[in-house]
């Protein structure tokens, strides 16, 4: 059975830093409360959130010169070896489960089955073959267990359904107004908010439609997007077609820190995450804990996410539909009620500090 003294390694290709507070913080949270806990964790992971191709080059090569450092220098170290993402952390994951004879814990978010996995044929391999060769696989939605069940034929016993779990000393409630004069806003304006990447596969084409629809019956909404330019070509492409169609109030901010993100949600009156796919939405989530009402896709996990009451579900790809949500979320107030109630369950549910003690479960199993 392992035991606190016993050590742990995690592999992922996100994780922040000073100068990228955003980048992967769910994985470094995870790391912090095992280490609460009494668990010695070390990370190996990317660092640098920086696409192009040049770029990633370089810092997958670093990272896995990294890798083969540690074999060298720390054999017979690790007990359990915890991968984020199932390639290609989990590709490292397995050297290390050979190298140190250790348990490898691998916990697929969403964009490496649905998307990774289908960019070439070797991957999917690879994919297929660390998920068999994982002891325990953990998924962070339904609709993921389900996805791996379906295509890589590995035993049920072994997939567990967990989210990263929501922080709830960060993200809690906050009075609007006292949220609105920390961030310099105008107090009767009306806040749609979004935070996460802003990629085409996030839905930000619909959302900007759907504002804009929303805009023309009230002029007092501003829409605000906080997140990473990952693909500044599609970036360029949606700021051209705001500017084109003289799209008001939208403004975009760069990533932020946790607490400024949470003061962001306390100060919306909507959140809203329109993906095309999502393994979870834990952004979602955790505008629930900020007693935010949510409006999202039905898709993936976040689907099971808005379920309950705790959200407005709206198909993807659709900007009428998606008007439609946000308009009942902004002006039916006895709707918005409910949202917060069940919403704030669900953030209950999900705090991260009860979920610790699940993966430690696994990590014992």
């Amino acid at each position: 059975m392992l035991q606190t003294n016993q050590n742990i390694l995690v592999i992922s290709t996100m994780y922040p830093t000073k100068q990228h507070t955003s980048f992967g913080i769910f994985v470094k949270n995870q790391v912090e409360q095992l280490r609460n806990q009494g668990f010695f964790v070390d990370v190996l992971a990317i660092k640098e959130p920086k696409m192009g191709k040049t770029k990633v080059i370089k810092k997958y090569s670093k990272w896995l010169m990294k890798a083969i450092l540690v074999c060298l220098k720390k054999r017979n170290k690790y007990s359990v070896i915890h991968a984020h993402y199932v390639f290609p952390s989990g590709w490292i994951g397995l050297w290390f489960k050979r190298w140190f004879k250790a348990k490898l814990i691998v916990t697929a978010h969403g964009g490496d089955i649905d998307k990774m996995a289908h960019l070439h044929p070797w991957i999917f391999k690879q994919t297929k073959r660390i998920l068999q060769q994982a002891d325990e696989v953990i998924v962070v939605g339904e609709g993921l267990k389900q996805s791996i069940l379906n295509q890589f034929d590995i035993p049920k016993r072994n997939i567990h359904v967990m989210n990263m779990g929501v922080n709830r000393s960060i993200f809690r409630p906050m009075p609007q107004q006292e949220a609105k004069t920390t961030l310099q806003l105008d107090r009767e304006q009306k806040i749609i908010l979004y935070v996460g990447n802003l990629i085409e596969a996030k839905g930000m084409i619909e959302l900007v439609q759907a504002y804009d629809q929303l805009k023309t019956s009230d002029p007092n909404l501003a829409l605000h997007l906080i997140g990473a330019k990952k693909d500044p070509s599609f970036y360029k492409k949606l700021t051209h077609r705001i500017d084109q169609q003289k799209i008001k109030h939208v403004t975009f901010h760069s990533a932020m820190s946790q607490k400024e993100i949470a003061t962001w949600m306390a100060a919306a009156d909507v959140f809203v995450l329109p993906s095309h796919m999502e393994g979870f939405g834990l952004a979602a989530l955790e505008a629930m804990a900020c007693h935010t009402p949510v409006v999202g896709t039905s898709v993936g996990g976040l689907r099971v996410l808005l379920d309950g009451g705790a959200g407005l579900a709206v198909s993807p790809k659709q900007k009428d539909q998606l008007a439609q949500g946000l308009k009942q979320a902004l002006y039916n107030q006895s709707l918005r009620q409910k949202m917060i109630y069940h919403g704030d369950k669900k953030a209950q549910q999900n705090n991260q500090e009860r979920l610790i003690q699940s993966l430690i479960t696994i990590y014992r199993r």
